[in-house]
């Protein structure tokens, strides 16, 4: 059984990713970040509104959690029509499939107005484009597991790691091998199995938060 929330791991953004569009000769730049917490997306909306403090609008959403949460959240159509801007923008984060996501979506007015309608498709065809070319990666849950082994153990306990996940951080030699290893924590029951097994039940095993 695995003690890792099925929501521990999930797609997010690798790195922060920009695209402009232009529609009727106004300019839409999207720009998004990975944000783990609401300090972060709250920080990344002021980063990019003080970077285009000119713009017409900074139009802004933000999901905090897996894909499709909805206790963290956040929107703004910062100035155009209620309902044109952030709520569209939110609706494709939502549906997108990442969490811990931000964007804001930058406007400069070409002197043509678009409409309500307009706007909703051109807020939304921003963060689609975005997010059609975002470099992704994966968020998981990890946590340091320390523990000792013989050495006579060592190297059963070295080939396993792969397979685990584990990214070796410490090692030191005395009596015993003192290792420090970083795992996803769906992983940690089955290390210590192993552990356990190869040092008769007698292993010193011990879990942190990464």
């Amino acid at each position: 059984m695995s003690d890792e929330s099925p929501s521990a791991r999930y797609p997010v953004p690798a790195s922060r990713h920009r695209v402009t569009l232009v529609v009727d000769r106004s300019r839409f730049i999207c720009t998004v970040e990975r944000t783990p917490t609401v300090e972060d997306a709250q920080e990344f909306i002021r980063q990019v509104s003080s970077e285009f403090a000119d713009a017409t609008h900074n139009c802004w959403a933000y999901v905090v959690g897996a894909p499709g949460s909805t206790d963290r959240i956040g929107l703004s159509d910062d100035g155009e029509p209620h309902g044109t801007a952030g709520r569209p923008m939110y609706t494709v984060l939502a549906h997108s499939g990442y969490g811990d996501i931000a964007v804001v979506v930058t406007r400069y007015f070409g002197g043509i107005k678009l409409g309500t309608g307009g706007l909703v498709k051109a807020y939304s065809s921003a963060v689609q484009e975005a997010l059609s070319e975002l470099p992704g990666t994966e968020r998981v849950d990890a946590v340091v597991a320390r523990f000792l082994v013989g050495y006579g153990q060592l190297g059963a306990v070295q080939q396993a790691l792969p397979e685990l996940e584990a990214e070796v951080l410490e090692q030191s030699f005395g009596a015993e091998v003192s290792l420090s290893v970083r795992l996803p924590r769906s992983n940690t029951k089955r290390l210590e199995a192993i552990i356990q097994n190869l040092m008769r039940g007698a292993a010193s095993f011990d879990i942190t938060e990464n």
